[in-house]
Formats: structure tokens, C-alpha cells, sequence
């Protein structure tokens, strides 16, 4: 009885070689006649054997399985592949490696080409996200594919999904930085990223361009950091979200990026006090910067505390003549103190001296800003600094500037 089964089972496994080796020739020749349902039909009969497969099979089986799913199943297709890239490697032949390099190369453009239409065109985050995923998977020493899928998990709201990869890129040590090859045209004087640095040194031996260089982009790592925060705000975990950002800044504190992203932090939470304190580290890593004594003055006005947000905005424009946010938002802060002249007014009705006295006052006011709102825009004009300098005209009865400014309101206004 004990022979008889094995006989038996010996019977079982020739069929099984012979089946092996019958749907490996049907699916081959089916691919070269771009026949991939037959060939993927007889792929699948033979996949339960993939395991007890014979040796002299197993590379072929997985090159033509890699084929036969393709675009219609990346993963599948690329696990075949990596399966074949590991068996040639293991025997020490290359029969079918190079040939699914390319396969797989191609694999990873058409991945990579659907992510980014689902993040550009259509919208699509989620699908974004999968792909992205999928790009990172095939090549994963191309990081910047994993840094995509995390921002397109957060647009998609798939904030678990997004805090994953995230974190995921500070253990590989991501930072995104890459190098523009760079040079001035020489017609213009203008200097741009030409690309790859063959096509630069091109255009530089062409005489159309001087002066190359090699410019490093940004780092990303701090926008990481700061994407995590806001995840773990939308999440309501205030206290890890502190934490993260912290931990982060332990490591190098005198990095301004992350320092602003703690600030930033805070506005989210609504804490403008520890935002001022944090501006004031940021001013001493960097006491050139106009923006941060911009955002000093914006916090203090909010506070209320006008004579301090004067002082930010004015070394803003110290710093940056052309500031014209800090023009219109210096106007605003010396105006805030009509209120006061107002309600006094309103209870000296009756006593026309005083009245008289404190109207003079109100106009010393709209003096005393006007040209800082005349400069705000004249630097970037829109609906409110033209509507706030006729209504300043208006009062200190500038009818000739008023006169040019009205019918700009109106056409601004679409009137």
C-alpha cells in the first residue's frame, strides 16, 4: 500500500513538471502575439506551484508573470519581478534580469505619470497618495516619491496615512535637497536653472551663458516637521504635536525655519504670547529679516499695544523700504487711535469748543498716516488702501486727489 502511494504521488508531481513547463510555452508565445489575457490565464493555473516549482523554470515563470499582470496589477508585476531579480541573483545567471530592469523602469514612469496627473489635473489626491506610494515602493531610493505621497494623504485628509510617511522620511533622514544648475543669460542678465548640468555646460561653451553655479535647493526637513504639527493639531493631539516640533528644534536650535514653525504652531493654537516670544528668538538668529518685525508689530496690535507695533512696523520699513504691508499695516495701528477721539467727541455734543478742539485732533491723526497709506499704495494698490485714502481725502477735504482716486474706486469695484 505504502508504494503504491508513492507511485502515486510521483505520477502527480511529473504532471504537475509537465503542466509547469506547457503553460510557461503557451503564455510565452501568447505574449508575443500581445495575447495577455491567454498568457495571464495560463500564468494563473501554475501560480499554486510557484513555491515547489522546478529550478530551471523559475526565472522564465517570473519574467512572463511580471509581464502578464503589468499595468493592469503594478504590484504584482513588480513583486514577480523582484522575485526573478533575487532567484538570478542566488544562481549567478542573468537570463531575464536585464530585460525586466527595463520592464520594471517603465512600470515605474507609468505609475509615476498617473500620480502626478491625479495631483495636478484631476484632483485626486487619494489616488495621488496610492501611486506616489507605489512610484516610492519601485524606486525606493527616490525618496521625493514618499515625500509626495505624504502631502497628497494630507490634502486627502488621510492624516494617519500622511503622519506615517511623514515620519517615515525623518527616519530615512530626508531632506529633499537638490541641486539647480544654474547661469546668467548673458543677453539679459537674467540667471536661470537650465536643468542638468550637462545642458547648463551646453549653454555656458554656447556663449549664451555666463557665470555657472550650482545652487543647493532649501531643505524640506523643516516643512516636514511643521506638516506634522499641523497634522497632529487637526487631530487633536495639541500636547504631541508641541512635542514633535521640539524635539525637532533640539537638534539644531538655531534653525530659523523650524523656530518660525513653532511660532506658526502657536497661531494655530491661538497662543500669540508665546508666537511673540519665539518671533523675538527668531529676530535675534536673524535681525535682518523684516517679516519677523512685521509679525512682531501684527501681534502687538492685536494686543492692542500700538506704540510697540509702530515701533516693528517702522524697522520693517527700515529694513525693507518697500514693505507695503507694513506701510498699510502702520496706517492702521496710528488710525486705531481715532476710536478714542471719537467717543469723546460724541460726548462733547454740546461743548463746541472741545468738540472743535478734538476734530482738529482726529484730522492730526489722518495727517499723520496719510502718507504711510499713500506709500502702502503706491507700492501694491488695491480696493482698501484706495477706498481708506478717499475717505482720508474726503475728510481733509483733498478734493482734487479725491477726485482722481473716485472714478478708480469705482471701476475697481466694478461700478
Amino acid at each position: 500500500m505504502k508504494k503504491q502511494l508513492v507511485a502515486l504521488s510521483l505520477g502527480l508531481m511529473t504532471m504537475g513538471m509537465s503542466a509547469q513547463k506547457d503553460e510557461l510555452k503557451i503564455a510565452e508565445k501568447a505574449l508575443k502575439k500581445n495575447d495577455v489575457a491567454t498568457a495571464r490565464t495560463a500564468i494563473q493555473s501554475i501560480e499554486s506551484m510557484e513555491d515547489t516549482m522546478e529550478a530551471k523554470y523559475k526565472a522564465k515563470y517570473y519574467f512572463l508573470k511580471g509581464q502578464v499582470y503589468g499595468k493592469t496589477n503594478v504590484e504584482k508585476a513588480v513583486a514577480a519581478y523582484n522575485s526573478l531579480f533575487d532567484y538570478e541573483q542566488k544562481t549567478k545567471k542573468s537570463k531575464y534580469s536585464l530585460a525586466a530592469k527595463t520592464k520594471v523602469m517603465e512600470l515605474t514612469q507609468f505609475v509615476s505619470e498617473k500620480a502626478i496627473t491625479a495631483y495636478n489635473e484631476t484632483k485626486d489626491y487619494k489616488t495621488a497618495t496610492e501611486n506616489f506610494y507605489l512610484t516610492y515602493k519601485l524606486s525606493p531610493t527616490d525618496t521625493s516619491f514618499l515625500y509626495n505621497a505624504a502631502v497628497s494623504a494630507s490634502l486627502s485628509k488621510d492624516y494617519d496615512t500622511s503622519l506615517e510617511y511623514y515620519n517615515k522620511l525623518l527616519a530615512l533622514g530626508y531632506t529633499g535637497i537638490t541641486t539647480q544648475y544654474m547661469a546668467t543669460n548673458k543677453e539679459t542678465g537674467v540667471q536661470k536653472n537650465l536643468g542638468g548640468k550637462t545642458q547648463r555646460d551646453l549653454m555656458v561653451k554656447s556663449g549664451d551663458y555666463i557665470t555657472p553655479e550650482n545652487v543647493p535647493t532649501p531643505s524640506k526637513k523643516s516643512d516636514i516637521v511643521k506638516n506634522i504639527g499641523y497634522i497632529l493639531i487637526a487631530q487633536g493631539k495639541t500636547e504631541e504635536a508641541i512635542v514633535a516640533i521640539k524635539e525637532a528644534r533640539k537638534s539644531n536650535p538655531k534653525d530659523l525655519n523650524l523656530l518660525l514653525n513653532e511660532a506658526q504652531l502657536y497661531i494655530k493654537l491661538e497662543d500669540m504670547e508665546k508666537f511673540g516670544a519665539l518671533m523675538q528668538q527668531a529676530i535675534e538668529l536673524d535681525p535682518k529679516n523684516p517679516t519677523l518685525f512685521f509679525n512682531l508689530g501684527v501681534v502687538n496690535q492685536n494686543e492692542e499695544k500700538t506704540e510697540e507695533a509702530i515701533s516693528y512696523y517702522k524697522k520693517a520699513i527700515e529694513l525693507d523700504p518697500e514693505y507695503g504691508d507694513a506701510y498699510m499695516n502702520l496706517a492702521v495701528a496710528i488710525l486705531s487711535g481715532e476710536q478714542a477721539i471719537v467717543n469723546e467727541m460724541n460726548e462733547n455734543l454740546s461743548n463746541f469748543k472741545k468738540y472743535d478742539e478734538l476734530q482738529g485732533k482726529q484730522k492730526e491723526l489722518y495727517r499723520k498716516a496719510l502718507p504711510f497709506l499713500e506709500k502702502a499704495d503706491s507700492i501694491k494698490r488695491s480696493p482698501d488702501t484706495v477706498k481708506s485714502l478717499l475717505n482720508i481725502y474726503d475728510i481733509l477735504r483733498m478734493e482734487e486727489k479725491a477726485d482722481v482716486l473716485r472714478p478708480i474706486y469705482k471701476k475697481m469695484r466694478g461700478m
